[in-house]
C-alpha cells in the first residue's frame, strides 16, 4: 500500500511518546522514594540519561554549526524549569529561517535514529529478528528473543540503545519553527497538485517517501519495546519500595 510507511510510522511514534513518559515517571518515583531528595534524584536521573542527553545536545551544536549558524552556552547540567518540567540540558542557538531552524530542531532525532539503527540492528543483532517476525516466523522469533544476552556487551549496547531512545525526541523548543514549516510545504504540495503534478508526485515521491518513513518506524518500534521492557519491572519495583516504605509520589 502506498501509505503503508506513513501508517506505521504514526502506530509506533505514539507507544513510544506513550511508553518513555510512563517508565520516565516511574524512574523518577523510584528514585525519589529511595533517595527522599527531590535534588538527588533529578541528579541520578540525569546520570542515567547523560549518554543520550549529549547526543542530543551534540547533534543540536553541529547541525547549527553545518549549517552556519551561530551558538551560544552549552550544557548538560539538569535544571527544574518552572512548569515543573526538567531540562536536562541545552544549547544556545541563533534564531534563523524556519527551514534551518527546522532542522537543527529535528538533529536529535536524526542522530539518535542512526545510533538505534547501528546499536539495535547491527550491534544486537535485532535485524535478523525484524526478518523473521515480518516472516511470521513467531516461534523462531522468540528463540531468537532468548539468544539476545548472549550477543557481545548485549546489555552495554542496549542501556546506550535505549538513554539514546528515550532522550532523542524534540523538545517543545525544538519544535518551534515545525508549524510554519509544515504550513508552507502544505501549500507547495497544494500548489503542485492543483497545477497538475499530482500524479507525477505520487509515482515519483511517494514511494521512497512511504519507504523511508517504514525504516523510521521500524526504529520507533524497537525504541518502544526498550521502554516496555523495562517499563514493567520499574512499576514492580516502585510497587514493592511504596509497599516497603509506606512512601508513595502523588
Amino acid at each position: 500500500m502506498l501509505f503503508t510507511g506513513l501508517l506505521l510510522f504514526i502506530l509506533f511514534l505514539l507507544p513510544l511518546v506513550i511508553f518513555q513518559r510512563l517508565l520516565h515517571r516511574e524512574i523518577q518515583t523510584v528514585l525519589l522514594i529511595l533517595t527522599r531528595s527531590s535534588q538527588l534524584t533529578i541528579g541520578l536521573f540525569s546520570v542515567m540519561f547523560l549518554p543520550g542527553v549529549f547526543l542530543h545536545e551534540l547533534s543540536h551544536f553541529v547541525m547549527a554549526k553545518l549549517l552556519r549558524v551561530r551558538t551560544g552556552k552549552f550544557s548538560l547540567i539538569p535544571s527544574a524549569l518552572p512548569d515543573g518540567r526538567l531540562q536536562m540540558g541545552y544549547v544556545e542557538t541563533e534564531r534563523t529561517d524556519m527551514i534551518r531552524d527546522s532542522l537543527i530542531g529535528l538533529a536529535p532525532l536524526i542522530a539518535g535514529s542512526l545510533f538505534i539503527s547501528y546499536a539495535g540492528l547491527k550491534k544486537m543483532g535485532f535485524h535478523t529478528l525484524v526478518d523473521v517476525l515480518a516472516n511470521g516466523q513467531f516461534g523462531l522469533f522468540w528463540e531468537g528473543i532468548k539468544l539476545l544476552p548472549g550477543v557481545n556487551d548485549f546489555y552495554l549496547w542496549f542501556y546506550l540503545a535505549f538513554a539514546v531512545s528515550s532522550t532523542m525526541m524534540p523538545s517543545e523548543s525544538d519544535r518551534h519553527a515545525w508549524l510554519p514549516l509544515g504550513l508552507w510545504m502544505a501549500v507547495m504540495i497544494a500548489l503542485a497538485a492543483s497545477a497538475g503534478a499530482g500524479e507525477w508526485m505520487l509515482a515519483n515521491l511517494a514511494p521512497p517517501l512511504n519507504d523511508f518513513l517504514g525504516s523510521v518506524a521500524t526504529l520507533f518500534g524497537l525504541s518502544a519495546a526498550l521502554h516496555i521492557v523495562l517499563l514493567l519491572p520499574a512499576i514492580f519495583l516502585h510497587r514493592l519500595l511504596s509497599k516497603i516504605t509506606g512512601l508513595d509520589v502523588r
